[in-house]
């Protein structure tokens, strides 16, 4: 991930505000202030700024995130060709299972959801369209770690380390690197309660005709149905399968 090499502070003022905003939906100067370690008047100077360009909106005594957001949301949901070419085939993926199908891709070394598709019985899951996610902690994550170049993968590594969330977690570089060198050779990762416990995931990387990682879909569901035969074979190759149809349909889009 490249580093600014000279990183203009009030930005990063300004982008620690909205994350804050963002993450407890909702915040006030005096909650912001004492969370940036700064004072009210500079968050205050930051805020009118904010609003001003109708980057937020101040409702009562708190500040929120403006609308405008939404609109470039859109826009770059609209640029991801992964998910306007392969949203049909995950809902398929979760229709066919009856579970949670997923679409997801790297930026700056995270995963981010693209889509979800929910069959009869899929889970409900604390990850939702957006959410962010380490790479190595998840079956998708994995899948697209294997297709990256190896220095990417060092960087990715060296930069948000591989923390566990559970004690199933890939959280040894060298053990890591082994998992990634089997997922090429399957042609598939799994995620045996690596995030969460009880939830499996299988995942197929998504991979366009000059051998480019677009990103990954996937299949989870609760460990007491991901097992045996389901597991090992049915649930691969319809995930697999979904994989390579996604792969194709970018390669001539």
């Amino acid at each position: 991930m490249k580093q600014a090499k000279n990183p203009v502070m009030a930005v990063e003022t300004t982008t620690r505000i909205l994350n804050l905003i963002h993450e407890r939906n909702g915040a006030r100067i005096s909650e912001i202030a004492e969370q940036l370690d700064t004072t009210r008047a500079t968050v205050h100077n930051h805020l009118s700024t904010l609003e001003q360009a109708e980057l937020v909106v101040k409702e009562g005594n708190e500040y929120q995130l403006g609308l405008r957001f939404f609109t470039f949301g859109e826009n770059v949901k609209n640029q991801q060709t992964i998910l306007n070419v392969g949203a049909a085939e995950v809902d398929k993926l979760a229709e066919e299972t009856g579970e949670l199908g997923n679409i997801l891709v790297e930026e700056h070394g995270r995963g981010i959801y693209l889509h979800r598709a929910k069959g009869e019985n899929a889970l409900s899951l604390d990850t939702g369209v957006g959410s962010r996610v380490y790479l190595h902690q998840t079956g998708l994550g994995k899948a697209i770690l294997a297709h990256l170049p190896e220095e990417y993968v060092t960087e990715i590594v060296n930069q948000h380390g591989l923390a566990p969330s559970t004690e199933n977690t890939v959280s040894n570089r060298e053990e890591l690197l082994e998992t990634l060198e089997d997922v090429r050779e399957r042609g598939y990762a799994y995620d045996m309660e690596e995030r969460a416990k009880g939830i499996r995931c299988v995942a197929a990387p998504v991979i366009t005709n000059d051998d480019r990682i677009q990103g990954a879909v996937s299949v989870a569901g609760p460990a007491s149905r991901m097992e045996g035969d389901r597991l090992h074979d049915t649930i691969p190759e319809l995930v697999t399968r979904a994989a390579n149809v996604i792969g194709i349909n970018l390669s001539y889009s």
